[in-house]
């Protein structure tokens, strides 16, 4: 018994024939000499199994039964050869006769479903870009597509869909990338007339403005360009005479030609250029008024108004050396003026002993005029005073800091060197007053009491260790100190206390008590 495993194989139709019509006298014959009677029996059912083998047997082994449809899986043919043509890719040639498949019938009537419906739409967008004058801005490339759908209808007609499809799709694919184009079309036409418009040729504005109008009917710009163009053969003319009117030396009449032009057409550049040139031409008269208003504005000091009216003679006849030379003077005599300003509000600073406002008003001079000697020379006063002024300042108004000893004796230093100026002057005479006092109260030290549990070591920072104790007493100077505590098996523990100098801060205790 064979395996359900083993695909069977169709016996041959010449292997198994019915016997000759004497076969059954000659068997008779040998029977009748001597042949078992079982054999015929048995002949005849070999040749019965024989037959079940050739046509019924092969039905039922190769015939699939009815499995699911997929969209990624064709079932092969009924013969078990070839794939549908919809998943090869090959012609789909329909079987004709007895051994027509309906699953064939099927799948090439899907193909030519899908084929028509991109047809379907391929025509649809074709109708959009002809209704939108797609032949007068993209011949080439709609020219191109009608060969690609010619070339879809004859295979089409020749029952290869899938291939007819492809076609319909490479098509579409190209129609709908020129229905996406049309906004930069019509951007490109729009450009197109408006530059023509600029170069006065008629012609070409007007045939951009036709295939816009194809591309986009009622498109607002375009509708604007179409006025302008209109208006085009009267811009002209007036551009024209005025030049002949500036060539024949009349400014005012060149000017008023210009501004009708502009009046017709604000948007035309080359107008709106002509007029601006034609009207600084004719202003240049107005020149010697402003420069004369500048001068007597100079000579009362109104630096400001003579600006202005020498900015406005520069601006009349553009590149003047007269008008920048006035300028110049104003400049320098406005310079004089506030440096004599800058001179007496160091000098102010100085006498009233405030320093950083003297350097400020020095320094701003030494901007303006690096040579001046007044700046220079003040300068040298003022910063080392400022100098000193801001140190004083500082230790005065953080005592503490002079617990430490390093900062104790710069700011003795400091005292030295103040005693020495001459004159000193009130403010310096009050400030080497008060850090005198609180050097002294910075170097008095006060006794400060420590507990602790004979089982911490304790060390006070830029003081001491002091190891192991129950109690110790300090004397330390005033300022901010820091002390810590550390002992094995145990947290660390830090105590950040301050010395002042009026009275000693209460007993202090530092132990480690939380175990890790």
């Amino acid at each position: 018994m064979s395996s359900h495993n083993e695909q069977l194989q169709p016996t041959p139709f010449d292997v198994a024939q019915p016997a000759p019509a004497a076969a059954p006298a000659a068997a008779a014959g040998k029977r009748r000499e001597g042949t078992p009677g079982w054999v015929l029996p048995a002949l005849g059912g070999l040749l019965l199994l024989a037959l079940l083998v050739i046509f019924w047997l092969p039905n039922r082994v190769n015939t699939p039964g009815p499995e699911p449809a997929s969209a990624d899986t064709a079932p092969a043919s009924p013969a078990g050869s070839a794939q549908p043509a919809a998943a090869t890719g090959e012609a789909a040639q329909e079987p004709a006769g007895p051994d027509v498949s309906p699953w064939s019938d099927a799948q090439a009537a899907k193909l030519r479903k899908e084929a028509q419906d991109v047809l379907a739409r391929l025509l649809e967008v074709q109708e959009g870009l002809e209704a939108r004058g797609v032949k007068a801005w993209a011949a080439e490339q709609f020219a191109a597509v009608a060969a690609l759908a010619t070339a879809g209808d004859e295979l089409y007609r020749t029952r290869d869909y899938a291939a007819a499809k492809a076609r319909y799709e490479e098509g579409l694919a190209r129609l709908q990338a020129l229905e996406a184009g049309i906004p930069a079309e019509l951007a490109r036409q729009l450009a197109l007339a408006n530059e023509a418009l600029e170069n006065g040729d008629l012609a070409q504005a007007t045939a951009a403005l036709d295939k816009a109008d194809a591309i986009e009917p009622g498109n607002a710009e375009a509708a604007t360009l179409r006025h302008r163009v209109e208006a085009l053969p009267q811009l002209l003319d007036l551009l024209e005479r005025a030049a002949t009117a500036e060539r024949g030396g009349d400014m005012a009449g060149a000017i008023a030609l210009l501004k009708q032009a502009v009046a017709l057409d604000a948007r035309h550049q080359r107008s709106s250029t002509e007029l601006a040139r034609v009207t600084a031409a004719y202003r240049d008269q107005q020149f010697n008024e402003a420069m004369s208003a500048g001068y007597a504005a100079l000579d009362a000091n109104q630096f400001d108004t003579a600006r202005k009216a020498f900015r406005q003679a520069a601006a009349l006849q553009s590149g003047s050396s007269e008008a920048a030379s006035a300028l110049q003077e104003v400049e320098t005599a406005a310079t004089a003026h506030r440096l004599a300003s800058l001179q007496a509000d160091g000098s102010r600073g100085e006498q009233a002993e405030q320093w950083q406002q003297a350097v400020g008003a020095y320094e701003q001079a030494q901007k303006i005029d690096p040579n001046v000697l007044f700046a220079r020379e003040g300068l040298e006063r003022s910063r080392n005073r400022a100098r000193l002024d801001k140190q004083f300042r500082a230790a005065i108004a953080d005592p503490l800091r002079l617990g430490d000893v390093a900062v104790a004796q710069a700011a003795e230093q400091m005292l030295q060197m103040a005693r020495k100026i001459s004159p000193r002057g009130p403010v310096l005479e009050r400030q080497i007053s008060q850090l005198e006092q609180l050097l002294q109260q910075a170097n008095t030290p006060i006794t400060v009491a420590l507990r602790s549990d004979q089982q911490t070591e304790v060390v006070v920072y830029k003081v001491a260790k002091l190891g192991k104790f129950d109690q110790r007493e300090l004397s330390l100077r005033p300022g901010t100190y820091t002390a810590v505590g550390s002992r094995v098996g145990y947290r660390d523990v830090r105590l950040d206390f301050t010395v002042t100098p009026d009275k000693p801060p209460p007993a202090l205790t530092i132990a480690c008590t939380e175990a890790i």
